[in-house]
Order: C-alpha cells, then sequence, then structure tokens
C-alpha cells in the first residue's frame, strides 16, 4: 500500500501506472487515426526530389554549356588569329597541316585547332626563343668567361630546340601512348576473339572491349570504342579500321586492321585470325622481355664498376690495410 492508500506494483502506484498507460494508448490511437486519414503517395517525394535535381542539372548544363562555348570561341578566335597569320606569310600548307593534325591524334589530341598552334610554334619559337638567347648573349654579355664557340652554340641550339620543341613533345606524348597500347593489344584481341565466338558483331565486339578494357587500359579502350562509333554511322566499314591505323602508330595494330578488313572483305573467321594474331603479340611480348633481361647484365657492368666494386674493396681489404699499417707502425717503434 502506498501513503494515498492505493495499492502499487514494484513500487509504483496502479493509479498513475493507469494513467499513464491510458495516456499512451489515446496518443497511439490519434496516431493511428491521422496516418489513415492523411495517406501520402509515396512517390510524390521521390518525384519531387527528381525534378529539383532536374532542375539543378539543367542549370548545370546551361551554365556549363555557356562557359564551354565562351571558351571555344575565345580558343578559335585566337586559331584564326594563328592561321591568318601563317597564311599571310605562306607558310600554312595543306600537307603539313594534315601531317600535324595526324601526330596529334596519335599523340591522344583530338583537337583540329592543335594542329594550326604546333605549325605556329615552329615559327614563333625561334624568332622568341633565339633572339633572347642571341640578345643575352651578344647584347648583355651572358656568360662572359665563355669563349665565342660556347655562346654560338647557346644561341644555335636555343634557336633548333625552340624550332623543334613542339615535335620532340609530340613524338614523346605519341612513344608512351603506343606503348600503353601496346600493353593491352593482345588482352583486347582475346576479348574480341571471345566477342566475336558468342556471336557477336564487329561493332559491338569493339564496344564491348572498350568498356572492358577502358579502366585497365584508358588509350587502347578511347581508341576501340572510337571505332566502334565509327563502324556504327560511316559509310564504309573499310575506313573506320583504316582510320584507327592512322591513329595509332604500331605495326601491330595495322596488322589487326589489315586482319580486319580481309574479314569484312572475304568473308573468312575472324575468331581464328584474331587468335593467331594474339599468339603473335604475346610471343613477341614475351620476346621483348627476354630482350631487356639479356641487356641487363651489360647495362649493370657500368654501376657495377663504379659503385658496387670499389665498396667491396674497402670492406674486404679495409681490415687488412689496418691490420699491416698497424703491424708496420708498431715495428718502426720497436
Amino acid at each position: 500500500m502506498t501513503p494515498t492508500g492505493h495499492t502499487s506494483i514494484l513500487g509504483v502506484d496502479t493509479v498513475l501506472l493507469g494513467t499513464f498507460m491510458a495516456t499512451l494508448a489515446v496518443m497511439a490511437v490519434m496516431f493511428a487515426l491521422y496516418t489513415a486519414t492523411t495517406v501520402r503517395n509515396p512517390m510524390a517525394k521521390r518525384v519531387k526530389a527528381l525534378n529539383e535535381r532536374r532542375e539543378q542539372l539543367k542549370l548545370g548544363i546551361t551554365a556549363s554549356t555557356s562557359k564551354r562555348r565562351a571558351k571555344l570561341n575565345s580558343r578559335n578566335e585566337a586559331t584564326d588569329r594563328m592561321r591568318s597569320a601563317l597564311s599571310s606569310l605562306k607558310l600554312l600548307q595543306e600537307s603539313q597541316l594534315k601531317a600535324a593534325q595526324i601526330k596529334l591524334m596519335q599523340a591522344g589530341i583530338r583537337s583540329k585547332d592543335a594542329a594550326v598552334a604546333v605549325i605556329f610554334s615552329r615559327m614563333i619559337g625561334p624568332i622568341v626563343l633565339g633572339g633572347i638567347a642571341t640578345i643575352g648573349v651578344y647584347g648583355l654579355g651572358w656568360f662572359p668567361t665563355w669563349g665565342p664557340i660556347k655562346h654560338y652554340a647557346l644561341v644555335a641550339g636555343t634557336l633548333v630546340l625552340s624550332y623543334k620543341g613542339a615535335d620532340i613533345w609530340l613524338k614523346n606524348k605519341i612513344t608512351k601512348r603506343s606503348a600503353e597500347i601496346r600493353k593491352g593489344l593482345p588482352d583486347a584481341l582475346d576479348l574480341l576473339v571471345i566477342c566475336a565466338e558468342a556471336g557477336l558483331t564487329v561493332d559491338a565486339a569493339f564496344n564491348r572491349v572498350a568498356r572492358e578494357l577502358g579502366k585497365a587500359y584508358p588509350e587502347l579502350g578511347d581508341e576501340f570504342m572510337l571505332t566502334a562509333i565509327e563502324l556504327g554511322f560511316l559509310s564504309e566499314r573499310r575506313q573506320a579500321f583504316e582510320n584507327l591505323a592512322m591513329r595509332v602508330a604500331l605495326d601491330a595494330v595495322r596488322g589487326v586492321v589489315t586482319t580486319m578488313i580481309q574479314t569484312e572483305k572475304y568473308g573468312t573467321p575472324l575468331a581464328s585470325a584474331l587468335r593467331v594474331l594474339s599468339a603473335e603479340f604475346r610471343n613477341e611480348r614475351m620476346m621483348r622481355a627476354e630482350e631487356k633481361a639479356a641487356r641487363l647484365p651489360a647495362i649493370m657492368t657500368v654501376p657495377l664498376i663504379l659503385f658496387i666494386l670499389p665498396v667491396l674493396f674497402v670492406v674486404i681489404l679495409g681490415p687488412a690495410a689496418c691490420s699491416i699499417s698497424d703491424a708496420m707502425s708498431g715495428g718502426k717503434m720497436g
């Protein structure tokens, strides 16, 4: 019994406990009635969120498109100025422009305006850098301790490097990109064989291989994806394969392209031909690895003589030399 005369359960007044439980029951009934009378469409919230996201994307796309358009306009204006300057000096030839575009495509640069920039850099580079070197060496007296031959070599080297700088940079990018494509080519051919045996068409096979190898070999995936797109809309499929051979500076890719053209022309089995090519490329890759391993002893000879052998001589002969020196000094003292 509690002091109020009511019974208790575990020390709690039964009247208070009943009041509390009745309050909870009333609140639960009111919540149930509220949820039953205010039924909402569960998709309304998602539709609202999707509409908001769509509006945000529209605003972002509009803003990015306007920025991109402004950037393209400024870039086109700069390209037009360079083109007009080269044309006025009669330095812009169609064959030269086409050769520069091919090199840029082999380096992974798709912009056609970059070819004009490369040709313009060949003209303006020697004028600017060569002029600075000439004025600095002969006018301002740079490197006064050097002789006339060194001064002439510096100016001539600056002129040559400023003229060939763009070509050296492009050649470096082409070499690196070709090496990355060569690494993934055997795997790509294996996947093409699997796709061909599964019954996929050539453009679907190229598309599938591009998606599968895009993360491991992005350069090769980019080229295969572009080839798949060209196979879909070009009137002559041969042109798509020839474009692939033009964009990649590799004899192996040219062999693949020749095989593709022959299979398209004569209807020969694609899977067997690609399997033979894949085996040849894997053997070639193994031969290159063995060649590098065979060159390793000759390459290590110079570091071995300059850095490793002197240390070994010091470690091996040092204690003996110290002992002989101590013995001779002791003998002299005695």
